[in-house]
């Protein structure tokens, strides 16, 4: 495995592991003991960097995978980075199974969750924190200056931002300085190319959550493909609709052909495009599966030129494309 510095200082694998799915969004969740069990191999993988979040649960424990997470790191934890979030909430009222978001950042309700996530992270230390969402309601030099004292006092080392926007991130920059924003990205979302100007400037890397579309990129789907329609968040994602497969040949054509001319799967070839356009880029995907693992981490070795890199942004640029889920609604309560 291959590793990259966030911010001035993280060092995390080029490659980190989601573990979100483990327990949230994916259907039913895996059992605790396969789950630890699958994250201590990817240690063994090379993995250094794992993300999580207080809200990755299931309805009978809601912050399950911060446990799973805190559990299967604990002899690890000096060798390790672990990123959690915090100031959302679902809004468990809402009958879909992708359930909106309720932002909240007041100070005293972070103060609990930092409490809270390491107790069931069992550490003394959060490494990379995020603001899950923004809230509207808090101004973020607010939020800022409760990361500055958290740091102060040791109870994380580093903090960021979760689907912020340009202004949110400088404003935020100015109080605390930002390790890392954590925004979605992938070939199929590429909205937020549009902050890599600010990011060099100030110095924050770009993690990347949802790196191959909710694994659509992986190519391994198609329109007969089921998923669950209570615990299977992708059941409501518009790039797996039958009309989406039709809209997305083109993609799934130029991964194939990027695939057999580099000798690597379509997933790893969407990874290696990021990796390869930036270097502040780390990519974190999730799977449960430990060739999936694997898969991903080799990502990391795949060199395209930077000329081979414009020309897929080209591609991608000229090519229909279906919508892609971008996001989970936010609502104020």
């Amino acid at each position: 495995m291959n590793y990259r510095t966030l911010g001035k200082d993280l060092k995390v694998s080029a490659v980190g592991l989601g573990c979100m799915g483990f327990s949230h969004a994916y259907g039913a969740p895996t059992d605790d003991g396969e789950a630890v069990r699958a994250i201590e191999q990817a240690c063994e993988m090379g993995y250094n960097f794992f993300d999580t979040a207080e809200v990755y649960g299931t309805a009978d424990d809601p912050h399950r995978n911060e446990t799973i997470v805190g559990r299967a790191l604990k002899s690890r934890r000096n060798n390790v980075i672990i990123a959690t979030k915090f100031g959302i909430h679902f809004d468990t009222s809402n009958p879909q199974v992708n359930k909106p978001l309720v932002p909240d950042s007041r100070p005293e309700v972070i103060r609990k969750s930092v409490e809270n996530s390491l107790k069931r992270l069992d550490t003394d230390h959060i490494d990379l924190y995020y603001q899950h969402r923004i809230d509207p309601k808090i101004p973020i030099e607010e939020v800022a200056g409760v990361m500055s004292e958290l740091i102060n006092e040791g109870k994380i080392t580093h903090w960021g931002l979760s689907e912020a926007d340009e202004e949110t991130i400088r404003r935020a920059h100015k109080i605390c300085p930002l390790t890392a924003i954590q925004n979605r990205y992938s070939m199929m979302a590429r909205w937020h190319e549009k902050l890599f100007p600010t990011l060099e400037e100030l110095g924050i890397g770009y993690v990347a959550f949802s790196p191959l579309a909710n694994g659509f990129l992986t190519a391994k789907y198609n329109e007969k493909s089921k998923f669950d329609g209570t615990l299977d968040y992708r059941r409501a994602m518009p790039q797996f609709t039958e009309k989406a497969f039709k809209q997305n040949a083109a993609l799934l054509e130029l991964l194939e052909n990027l695939s057999a001319e580099k000798n690597a799967s379509p997933a790893q070839i969407s990874l290696a495009w990021m990796m390869c356009k930036k270097m502040y880029i780390v990519p974190i995907p999730g799977t449960r599966k430990l060739e999936r693992m694997a898969e991903n981490a080799s990502a990391a070795d795949i060199i395209l030129t930077s000329d081979e890199v414009a020309a897929i942004d080209d591609a991608l640029d000229n090519m229909e494309m279906s919508e892609v889920f971008g996001g989970s609604k936010i609502v104020r309560k």
